[in-house]
């Protein structure tokens, strides 16, 4: 007899919100045969932080996971959201061609009264995306996503409130404890498999994955991309992998007829078009679902979902 493929289940960007990540995980183990569900491999796709108000609780609960369910593989992805908090915080690793943290700020200094880059302690050695992250935004709303900012261009305030430090505080340094700066320092900007299957019109599909927050480029060598992403190179101001837009939406040209499942969050969307998938249907609005897609069959789990176990 055949061998059943693995289950694979792939998390969208939670943003804070506990609540959402305790109903869709309680969904997912209603919706899936047990045997599925223990021996699953989970990658979660990025941004565990800001915008809904418990950071911290989520947190938490991903570190939990291994624990309560030693059988099943556990990925965490960083999203940018992630990057920026462990940027902040000094988790990420020194640059590896020998330049600075600091250097990353020449590319975007024009936008630093703007956005109100963070000026407090530790900011003369931080990555650019930490001292967003932590700055205190001038405009007070958001129009292209229609709601206020809270407290910076990423709305970072919730976060710092989940740990009980105000907005833009030094303090959150000492407030989060060390097994969640271990979270931060550990979260992989990668995840390779080499054999994943697909369900699809013509049978079951074979292919490989990469799982990366926001995509791949469409113009540049994988292999490029790839290494610098498995290698963290904090000498970049802005990753695109992790938070590009159009440029990562499809799946690069030289993948075409590679069997290659590309897989994100990141989009604020849920977008399924062939081995391109994109799982961000909540995008941190209180109001949107947070949803998960689940290989072979590629059905999506939402936490609004009311599955009865």
């Amino acid at each position: 007899m055949s061998q059943k493929p693995q289950t694979v289940i792939c998390v969208g960007d939670i943003h804070g919100h506990i609540s959402k990540l305790t109903n869709l995980w309680l969904n997912l183990q209603s919706s899936l045969d047990p045997s599925e569900f223990t021996s699953a491999l989970v990658i979660f796709l990025g941004d565990y932080c800001d915008r809904g108000p418990e950071t911290r609780k989520v947190i938490d609960f991903l570190i939990s996971l291994p624990e309560k369910h030693p059988d099943q593989t556990h990925v965490f992805l960083a999203g940018n959201h992630d990057f920026a908090f462990a940027g902040f915080l000094g988790l990420l690793p020194r640059p590896s061609d020998g330049s600075d943290l600091k250097d990353t700020w020449k590319e975007y200094e024009d936008s630093e009264e703007r956005e109100g880059w963070y000026k407090g302690e530790g900011f003369e050695d931080m990555h650019l995306q930490g001292r967003r992250w932590a700055g205190k935004i001038k405009a007070q709303f958001n129009s292209v996503k229609g709601m206020p900012y809270k407290g910076s261009i990423y709305d970072a305030g919730t976060t710092f409130e989940s740990y009980g430090v105000p907005h833009g505080s030094s303090d959150l340094m000492k407030a989060v404890p060390e097994s969640h700066k271990k979270f931060l320092t550990n979260m992989v900007w990668v995840h390779e498999e080499d054999d994943v299957c697909l369900e699809t019109e013509e049978g079951l599909k074979h292919c490989k994955l990469i799982a990366v927050h926001a995509g791949l480029e469409k113009g540049d060598s994988v292999e490029e991309q790839l290494k610098l992403l498995r290698a963290k190179d904090t000498s970049i101001s802005k990753v695109p992998y992790l938070s590009g837009r159009k440029n990562v939406w499809d799946i690069p040209q030289e993948l075409d007829g590679k069997q290659t499942v590309v897989v994100s969050g990141h989009h604020g969307k849920l977008h399924m078009d062939g081995l391109r998938l994109i799982i961000d249907e909540g995008g941190g609005y209180p109001e949107k679902p947070v949803a998960a897609i689940v290989l072979p069959s590629k059905k999506i789990i939402r936490d609004t979902d009311n599955v009865s176990s």
